[in-house]
């Protein structure tokens, strides 16, 4: 009887997941880190309603001037706090690798079959799914705080799509510094600097017209107004003349900064 010979493919060669699998085992991972120290993103809405509530109302004169168009301020104020929430978010979002990197977990990863694409991409969804529960609950306090949106169902998917764009460049930025510095206080600091004037230096709070020449000047290549620009057209119905190229704007920024961190994770890994 002759022998039959049997393909390498069947002699006990393991078989690599393919890339959504492997995605999706980091995702859930990342998905029970979260639900067991939830405290974290239910922490981070506090800052909504001290902002929507508190600053909302103290300021709410402030819908009377023209500059608003004939909107209440509080109306104003909520697509600005909905993106305002995702990016500092987004900020944080690499503290959990500096975790893995101190604790050996991230080592473990990189000298597994993960595809490195794998380890970004499912924390990122992880991020991402966050983010877009906090948005949801912004837009409900913004409701309850008076605020009311004519776009709809349709305006608010647009909110929470632009909103999720954002939080999809700040995230990876976050993960790519902390991959480089592998240090808590460096991103916290760095995270520190950077949200705050990309907050103030946009039409977050203020329409352009109120503000300064020097900051109106600033805010227009602010990734930051094209998304708030963008959120508050969906809310309202009413959506900016220069939309689409501030949409496509945020996606190239977006796909950079996967990029970045994607890069700054096979950096680490030949440094180790």
């Amino acid at each position: 009887m002759s022998a039959i010979t049997l393909s390498p493919a069947f002699v006990g060669a393991p078989v690599r997941p393919d890339w959504f699998t492997q995605t999706g085992q980091v995702l859930r991972r990342w998905s029970i880190v979260s639900i067991r120290q939830a405290w974290g993103p239910v922490m981070s809405l506090i800052q909504p309603v001290i902002w929507i509530l508190l600053f909302g109302q103290v300021f709410r004169t402030l819908g009377a001037l023209p500059q608003f168009g004939g909107h209440g301020y509080i109306d104003y104020l909520v697509p600005g706090i909905l993106m305002m929430t995702v990016l500092y978010s987004g900020a944080w979002a690499g503290t959990g690798y500096i975790d893995d990197i101190d604790s050996g977990v991230m080592d473990q990863y990189l000298t597994s079959p993960l595809r490195r694409s794998s380890i970004i991409a499912g924390q990122l969804l992880q991020q991402l799914v966050i983010n877009v529960l906090q948005s949801l609950v912004v837009l409900g306090i913004g409701w309850l705080g008076g605020a009311r949106y004519p776009g709809g169902i349709g305006g608010m998917l647009v909110a929470l799509g632009v909103a999720t764009l954002l939080a999809t460049i700040f995230c990876c930025a976050s993960t790519a510094v902390a991959l480089i510095s592998r240090s808590q206080i460096a991103l916290i600091s760095l995270s520190q600097l950077i949200v705050l004037p990309a907050t103030f230096l946009s039409t977050t709070m203020m329409p352009a017209t109120a503000m300064p020449e020097w900051v109106q000047n600033v805010s227009r290549w602010n990734p930051m107004t094209w998304a708030v620009e963008l959120g508050r057209g969906g809310l309202t119905g009413s959506y900016p003349a220069q939309g689409w190229w501030q949409a496509g704007g945020l996606v190239v920024l977006a796909v950079l900064a996967f990029t970045w961190a994607l890069s700054a994770i096979r950096s680490y890994q030949r440094s180790i």
